[in-house]
């Protein structure tokens, strides 16, 4: 509660009349990338951030583009550098680099179209984003468990599970799931057609024997009872009858993922990074993985080769010649001194030039 006689903070509004200020020309801009056909996604984020710049801009005063100059985009970097979350913690750099890209953009625009007679972002660097790895992937025993803990006597148990098994099949993300039509599946062939895709892009990628059966399923003895008419031909649809919403698909599937006690956190996206590492493990080539996820950079793809250990383990054990703790006189002499074996267990530590393993010390 405020004090008596204090008055409260002023929030600042960005203005939106004035044809050359920052809210109308930040308009112009979400307009221009509408007609470049850009995602929805996209543009809501960038519209995000340049609203945020520009606000923090006129709590100073700067109601204008052509009054932003290098030292104040220098000045609001280091105000998202000092930035404290409600939590405490500071800002990414990954999320910096985020926020500060729209404005580069928005000022190269602005002077590109004239609006501008120089472009003060042009030589504004930003920090460096770090390949982090997924933060979690399941083996298959744990998502064979995710998937048992559906209740598929129950009807909705049954969409329930014709859902985890298309994520864990397929890799597709969650809005590519949510946008899946029925006649984007070719069961007949194991064939899904993605629309949309990350970039407005479209691919068709394999499905599985088992999630194919599944789907067929629901789509036979489920799906028929919950649609509303006009029936849009959204594949997988909520008990209402309606397409479900990204937050609700989240929130079903980490329920799922928690009731299995894996003992590790996550939701659909989990399911992406898992197909793409255990594919890998088995043998898949990158080319195809990238493929499957829809990935425009190779690169992109290539972060997986560090989450899967299994094939580098391998070729350390075969090739390393310290890997193994093979028998020799001076490994023996030590075991027996320490008290670890003593001379009648000579059996149990293999041939060592066998390369078979021994007993640890």
């Amino acid at each position: 509660m405020a004090l008596r006689g204090t008055k409260k903070p002023k929030v600042a509004v960005v203005e939106t009349s004035d044809q050359r200020g920052m809210g109308y020309l930040i308009g112009k801009f979400k307009e221009w990338q509408q007609i470049k056909a850009y995602s929805e996604l996209t543009i809501y984020g960038q519209e995000k951030a340049l609203e945020q710049f520009a606000k923090w801009c006129a709590e100073r005063g700067i109601t204008r583009p052509c009054e932003v100059v290098r030292p104040v985009l220098e000045r609001y970097q280091r105000h998202l550098f000092h930035y404290r979350k409600t939590d405490g913690y500071p800002l990414a750099f990954h999320s910096i680099h985020h926020l500060l890209v729209p404005i580069r953009s928005f000022f190269r625009w602005l002077t590109k179209n004239n609006f501008l007679l120089s472009n003060p972002a042009a030589d504004v660097d930003l920090p460096k984003r770090g390949k982090h790895l997924p933060r979690v992937t399941l083996t298959g025993e744990e998502a064979e468990k995710i998937m048992n803990q559906v209740n598929i006597t129950n009807p909705m148990g049954i969409r329930d599970r014709a859902i985890l098994e298309t994520f864990y099949s397929t890799g597709v993300r969650r809005k590519e799931l949510l946008r899946i039509k029925c006649q984007d599946l070719d069961m007949k062939h194991g064939i899904l057609l993605i629309r949309d895709g990350k970039g407005n892009k479209d691919r068709i990628i394999p499905v599985g024997e088992r999630a194919i059966a599944w789907i067929n399923k629901y789509l036979k003895d489920i799906r028929p009872h919950l649609v509303v008419e006009p029936d849009n031909g959204t594949l997988f649809i909520t008990r209402e009858g309606f397409p479900f919403s990204g937050v609700r698909l989240g929130c079903m599937v980490r329920d799922y993922v928690r009731a299995a006690g894996v003992g590790k956190d996550g939701s659909c996206h989990m399911f992406r990074h898992t197909m793409a590492t255990l594919m890998l493990e088995n043998g898949a080539g990158l080319r195809f993985i990238q493929r499957m996820l829809g990935h425009a950079q190779l690169s992109t793809t290539e972060i997986y080769t560090q989450v899967s250990t299994r094939k580098l383990k391998e070729i350390f054990m075969a090739t390393h010649p310290g890997a193994r703790l093979q028998r020799n006189s001076e490994i023996a002499k030590l075991a027996v001194d320490d008290g670890v074996l003593s001379d009648d267990d000579d059996e149990a530590w293999g041939d060592g030039d066998s390369g078979h393993l021994v007993k640890p010390l």
